[in-house]
């Protein structure tokens, strides 16, 4: 599972935009996912590690941006008996 939206903090505020980048840091032949980030902070991201490997906060590597990609499985099916009528004009006591 990934966060639903971008790792960016922005004026203290978080990105509203879904991620379409998995950051990660390859080394030797481990690789560490380090967060997400849309198009728009693609750069932002790329120098914030940079900063953070140059103070030995983060693993050194090359910076690897990978699309997100949808992935989809027919092995969970399910039938009327799963789900469930909500009543939404239900009034809460």
């Amino acid at each position: 599972m990934l966060p639903d939206q971008c790792s960016v903090l922005e004026d203290g505020k978080q990105c509203i935009n879904p991620p379409e980048f998995i950051v990660s840091i390859v080394s030797d032949e481990d690789e560490y996912m380090v967060g997400v980030t849309c198009q728009k902070h693609k750069q932002i991201v790329s120098g914030k590690v940079r900063i953070l490997q140059n103070e030995g906060k983060m693993h050194d590597g090359k910076i690897s941006f990978s699309p997100v990609k949808s992935v989809g499985t027919d092995c969970i099916h399910g039938d009327s008996d799963d789900f469930i009528q909500i009543d939404m004009n239900r009034k809460l006591k």
